[in-house]
């Protein structure tokens, strides 16, 4: 970690904020029955897909599709999960939303996601952190790296000293390309060893935060 205090933390979302992968799983089922696709994805194996840009997933469930048929599919998918996720939401890890507003009081907080248009503000509203969170760029957006969101968010608030929060060797691997410090939570759904800070629980990571002058 850099000595110097970042003035803004940006946040990865799922597994660093919170898990809703059953919510996730759901609508793809739901999806795969409805249009009748012999198609069944299992909660663990989409768990390591987190954090995947979006054209890696669906390769991934859909090895035997085009890339338009997987497009149109999972139209569908965001289109039900939209729905789904108001209602069914996920689990917030504890300490996050306690912790969030904490860490408001002295830095500028971001979320940037590899997720869908749309999911990240779902996600805010379902955890009542809309007061928290300065701005959000989803992969959806653009269908640009994680990095590349990070370097725009950056660029776009005029931030001087950032660091990004994630759970995975992916999140680690977009934070060295964006140039920033890369900040590594152990409860999410990822392994790594190359990282700046380590911690195991989002209490520990504000009050860690919340202690630098």
């Amino acid at each position: 970690m850099t000595q110097r205090r970042p003035d803004s933390i940006i946040f990865d979302m799922d597994g660093t904020l919170w898990d809703a992968v059953d919510t996730y799983t759901d609508s793809w089922n739901m999806v795969f029955k409805e249009m009748g696709i012999d198609i069944y994805v299992d909660r663990n194996e989409l768990a390591k897909m987190v954090g995947w840009e979006g054209k890696k997933v669906h390769a991934a469930i859909m090895p035997d599709f085009d890339e338009q048929k997987r497009q149109s599919i999972y139209a569908r998918v965001n289109e039900l999960r939209r729905e789904l996720l108001p209602k069914n939401g996920g689990t917030l890890y504890d300490g996050v939303k306690e912790g969030l507003e904490k860490l408001a009081g002295q830095y500028k907080l971001y979320i940037v996601s590899n997720c869908a248009v749309g999911v990240i503000r779902l996600f805010i509203d379902w955890a009542g952190i809309n007061d928290h969170i300065i701005d959000e760029i989803a992969y959806g957006t653009n269908y640009m790296p994680k990095h590349h969101n990070i370097k725009m968010l950056i660029e776009r608030h005029g931030l001087e000293a950032a660091v990004y929060v994630g759970d995975t060797e992916g999140d680690g691997e977009q934070s060295r390309l964006a140039g920033i410090p890369f900040v590594f939570v152990t409860y999410g759904f990822g392994e790594m060893d190359n990282h700046d800070l380590r911690f195991d629980n989002f209490t520990d990571l504000t009050s860690y935060f919340m202690a630098l002058t």
